[in-house]
Order: structure tokens, then C-alpha cells, then sequence
């Protein structure tokens, strides 16, 4: 069996397996044990965007929002209409207690999709 990952006895079959394994491990919340998995994944397919948006939530629920911001940063480089990676970083400056950052991003994500919760956290009103 050919190596494209790098790692030995790793491939594309086998970071399928993993990336599921992670978004059952945050389900099950344990973002930690998510992260590790998805670092293998990212490492072999960099590209991976539905990858780093996991990454990203498993490292906002382990409350490690520098990582989670990195993250969710570059998900909206290349998807910057990805109303979800919007809402979620905003959470993430919420958090880290930078109202202007999350402002600005609420209402991002609110624009690109009219979710309740979304428009919620946006407050056009005020």
C-alpha cells in the first residue's frame, strides 16, 4: 500500500477513518482527543478545509481560542462566504473579550445567512 501522508501505513482511506473519529470525539466532548486526530489529517491534506473548520471547533471547546481564531481565520481565507466559520469566530473574540472583532463578525455571518441565532448576535438594532 502506497504512503501519501508521510506517516507510515497512513492514507487517504485512513484520515477518512480519522477525520470521522474526530467529530465523533467532539460530539462525545472530547475536543482534545479530536485535535490530536485532525493534526494528522491537516498534515497530510493541508488543503482540507472541512478539516480545519473541525480543528477549529474541537480547539474552541477545549478553550484554546488562539488556535480556534488561527483556524477559523484561515477557513474564511478560503471560504470567506462560510457563514458558519463567521459566527464561530466571533464567538471565539467574544470570548477572548474583543466585542469589536465579534461585532463585526456576527454581522458578517447574519448577512451571509439569516439564521435566528445569528441575526440574534448581530443586533443590526443597536
Amino acid at each position: 500500500m502506497p504512503e501519501t501522508s508521510g506517516s507510515p501505513g497512513r492514507t487517504p482511506e485512513t484520515h477518512v477513518i480519522d477525520f470521522r473519529a474526530a467529530e465523533q470525539l467532539l460530539a462525545a466532548r472530547d475536543p482534545r482527543g479530536a485535535v490530536k486526530l485532525l493534526d494528522q489529517v491537516i498534515g497530510a491534506h493541508p488543503e482540507n478545509t472541512a478539516a480545519r473548520l473541525l480543528r477549529a471547533r474541537a480547539f474552541f471547546a477545549a478553550a484554546q481560542l488562539r488556535p480556534a481564531e488561527l483556524e477559523f481565520t484561515i477557513v474564511l481565507e478560503r471560504e470567506p462566504d462560510n457563514a458558519f466559520a463567521h459566527f464561530a469566530l466571533a464567538r471565539t473574540y467574544e470570548r477572548q473579550g474583543r466585542p469589536d472583532l465579534a461585532k463585526r463578525h456576527f454581522r458578517l455571518a447574519a448577512a451571509l445567512d439569516p439564521n435566528p441565532e445569528y441575526l440574534q448576535h448581530a443586533k443590526f438594532d443597536t
